[in-house]
């Protein structure tokens, strides 16, 4: 069973879902096999070649491939239920003599008359000694094989087998969505490490020109043109800008930490350091898709709910199951058995040959064991139905308010553009006005002050842009695309009945 994944963000992965469902080999041709243990650390990143890493080596998606791998053991085991079962046995018993019954009982009997003849006498004491040979085996031996069938269960058996095929195939989409949360994960997260190397380049920018306006202030408090205020206010300033770059470097390693246990790499040579760095810019551009489009394609392509509709199928295949408990159950057996004779003392000598028969069992009344079964498990199959219809509504709430985001983060970019450019100016005009002796010290503080905010909000927005377009994109299921071979029930021609009710 096979599935190919593409995403949004221009890379593409052939990713192969078979026995333990291991992703293969990416559109470059390099061979990717599953790791266990994680790959040395990687310095600087792509956006492209995180997902990569975070698709080898996250552990929530190595734990969703095992998932596939164990319920694949599950067909195993429930389909060896409608399969004969054939085994092979043996035993050999020994017993004391004294247990073994004798014959000179009848024997005994027969003298106390004291009526018999000599002749019937001694045919007695004949037979009795004959019986004592014959039925005096102390020791024995059997060995036999054996076939057994179900030849019918009420359906139990094919429900169960439908109900382990069900639970194999939910696991994909389970690892679909593992894959599809990941990705998003990946995505925010070296997102924020941008952000937070773009903000201590703001700062960075904003300290230098404190540092500058502190050495003009000095120099012209050294030529007497402005008091030692100015000075001092310039020193206040600069100082109160150091603790945000500070918190901007600390918030860099973070966000680098965090994206690195995301991607499952090894720790860096010293703890203060981190293992990953992201290359790339922080853009704000590019339009999301449609909202309508999103919600459909969500109802339509969101591994989750293909995960609760599978649910609803194995609920209606438990019914089946319950139902079993009203029907017969017939089995079938058949072997070829050899043992020792019985009518000889020597082990060597030995009978053979083959059995057959039929076995059939029918719970006239069970204490109505089997109606609580079956009430509980309808009961289990609405409950899904109701699961099924809130989690819908929980999928176009989430893309709503993901587009929602989407569209104020686009909104902020806009309105930010020209407002860095107006505080660019502004803070030229006044550090003019300020060499020439009609402006303040103040008013270059307070220009330098709105540019940076001016930044970061900017920032901000783009940030957010990102952010919300990458949940947008997993709420919508249009981050990544699969071509599978599964038979979704929503989208069927011919509904389960599980599904009648559903839309």
């Amino acid at each position: 069973m096979k599935f190919f994944l593409r995403t949004r963000s221009g890379f593409p992965a052939v990713c192969a879902l078979a026995a333990a469902a291991l992703f293969c080999s990416s559109a470059s041709g390099a061979g990717v096999v599953p790791v266990k243990k994680a790959i040395p650390a990687v310095k600087t990143l792509t956006l492209d070649e995180a997902v990569q890493v975070a698709l080898r080596q996250n552990p929530d998606i190595r734990r969703a491939k095992q998932e596939i791998e164990r319920t694949r053991g599950v067909v195993i085991e429930v389909r060896a239920q409608a399969l004969p079962l054939v085994a092979a046995t043996s035993s050999y018993t020994q017993q004391d003599r004294n247990l073994l019954e004798s014959g000179g009982q009848s024997s005994s009997i027969s003298g106390v008359t004291g009526e018999s003849s000599g002749t019937a006498q001694s045919s007695n004491a004949a037979s009795s000694s004959g019986g004592s040979s014959a039925g005096s085996h102390d020791k024995s031996w059997r060995v036999a094989i054996e076939a057994k069938q179900v030849l019918y269960a009420g359906g139990q058996v094919r429900a169960a087998l439908n109900i382990a095929k069900l639970t194999q195939e939910s696991s994909f989409y389970t690892l679909r969505d593992t894959v599809d949360r990941v990705i998003t994960q990946v995505r925010q997260q070296f997102y924020a490490v941008l952000l937070n190397r773009s903000l201590i380049v703001v700062q960075e920018e904003s300290i230098k020109l404190l540092e500058s306006q502190l050495a003009d202030q000095r120099s012209r408090f050294d030529a007497g043109t402005v008091p030692r205020f100015n000075v001092l206010r310039a020193e206040v300033e600069l100082a109160n800008v150091v603790p945000e770059l500070i918190r901007a470097r600390n918030n860099l390693l973070i966000a680098q930490l965090q994206l690195a246990k995301t991607l499952a790499l090894e720790p860096a040579g010293t703890p203060d350091a981190a293992p990953v760095n992201a290359r790339g810019e922080l853009l704000g551009n590019g339009a999301p898709l449609p909202l309508g489009q999103a919600l459909a394609h969500a109802k339509a392509q969101r591994a989750s709910l293909k995960v609760q509709r599978q649910n609803l199928l194995l609920e209606a295949e438990q019914i089946k199951v319950a139902l079993a408990g009203y029907k017969p159950r017939v089995t079938a057996n058949a072997g070829y058995e050899l043992q020792n004779s019985r009518l000889s003392q020597d082990l060597d000598d030995t009978v053979n040959g083959w059995f057959f028969g039929f076995q059939g069992t029918w719970n006239i009344f069970d204490g109505l064991e089997t109606h609580g079964k079956v009430i509980q498990a309808r009961a289990r199959l609405e409950s899904a139905r109701v699961n099924y219809l809130d989690s819908v509504q929980q999928v176009e709430l989430e893309v709503q308010q993901a587009f929602a985001k989407v569209n104020e983060a686009r909104q902020l970019i806009a309105s930010q553009g020209k407002t860095i450019e107006q505080a660019q100016e502004a803070l030229r005009l006044a550090r003019e006005r300020l060499d020439a002796g009609a402006g303040t010290q103040l008013e270059v503080l307070d220009a330098r002050t709105a540019l940076t905010r001016s930044q970061v909000t900017e920032l901000q927005a783009r940030y957010d842009y990102n952010f919300a377009k990458a949940e947008y994109d997993r709420a919508a299921a249009s981050d990544t695309q699969y071509q599978e071979t599964f038979d979704d029930p929503l989208t069927r021609k011919g509904k389960p009945n599980a599904f009648k009710s559903v839309r």
